[in-house]
């Protein structure tokens, strides 16, 4: 059974409008219990960025000559890769899920002459060092 409604479109939004301006002109007066309780109020701790594919971690020469350095957060790595590939034009387009491989590329894509875009991330894994 569908449900049954009580306020049509437009007389709903006026309700709900008539009720934020009621809302509005009645704010209790501060009190000294309610500025003790927004002083005691705990904030949130910055998160760190250096977590997770954000984390900078050590990469392997071939990946590390490609992009320029010895360390590289997994986001920053696809990134710069994408970078090159935009760059460079490599990708197909007929196929936009499909890039052309030229040397450099080759090389930290286990020598491929096409990979798919999905394939990028799975590819680059290997390139990063596990850590125990």
């Amino acid at each position: 059974m569908a449900p049954a409604r009580v306020f049509g479109a437009i007389a709903g939004r006026a309700f709900m409008a008539a009720a934020a301006k009621s809302a509005a002109k009645k704010k209790p007066a501060p009190s000294s219990g309610a500025a003790a309780k927004a002083a005691v109020k705990k904030t949130a701790a910055p998160r760190t960025t250096n977590s997770g594919i954000q984390k900078v971690v050590p990469v392997s020469s071939e990946l590390g000559d490609f992009l320029g350095a010895p360390q590289v957060s997994r986001t920053e790595a696809v990134k710069k890769v994408w970078a090159y590939i935009k760059l460079q034009n490599l990708q197909n387009p007929a196929n936009k899920k499909e890039i052309f491989c030229d040397e450099k590329l080759k090389t930290i894509f286990e020598g491929k002459d096409k990979v798919g875009f999905t394939e990028i991330a799975k590819l680059l894994s290997n390139h990063f060092v596990k850590s125990v």
